[in-house]
């Protein structure tokens, strides 16, 4: 285990990583302008799967850094409201925890749901109505069923899309990344 984490903090002094963290960072932003927004609490977006490569490429160090910069990029790019540190947090453990699961370890289905099962859960639908309610008041609490059925909607999609990615992934870039 301790030569896992030596690794991944390692990849923080590799140029490759770093430029390749760089690009899915600046790739995040693009990618957020493709957010299909249902209302002002519930949004689409496919931002996440620059996360899951980064944290699949580069680890959970690399992973984190670059999800909490993409945040704090498409903020300045695309600011809808005010700036609330809670969200950027909510893009460095989803960098963390794709690195945690997929850095240096065997593409498994199993490990694809259980990985998403962690973001939907511990972030969509745990912290993210914490910071609504932080920002928002009581006004949360109308918003969770909402996101509730959204997230359950969008579980088995967002499941095969990062399989989809991470299995292409596997196959065509990690023996050079």
């Amino acid at each position: 285990m301790k030569e896992y984490w030596h690794k991944a903090v390692k990849e923080m002094h590799n140029v490759r990583s770093l430029t390749g963290a760089a690009l899915l960072a600046a790739l995040s932003p693009v990618l957020d302008l493709l957010t299909i927004t249902v209302n002002q609490f519930l949004e689409i977006s496919f931002t996440s799967l620059t996360h899951a490569m980064t944290g699949f490429l580069y680890g959970p160090v690399v992973g984190r850094t670059a999800g909490g910069l993409a945040d704090i990029i498409k903020y300045l790019l695309k600011p809808t409201g005010a700036f609330f540190p809670g969200f950027t947090l909510n893009e460095i453990l989803t960098g963390v925890i794709y690195g945690v699961m997929f850095y240096k370890k065997e593409v498994k289905f199993s490990r694809v749901i259980i990985a998403r099962l962690i973001v939907t859960v511990g972030i969509n639908l745990t912290l993210t109505p914490l910071w609504l309610s932080m920002m928002y008041g009581n006004a949360y609490k109308f918003m969770v069923p909402a996101r509730l059925i959204k997230n359950l909607a969008m579980l088995p999609i967002d499941i095969f899309i990062l399989y989809s990615l991470i299995k292409f992934a596997d196959k065509n870039l990690r023996k050079k990344y």
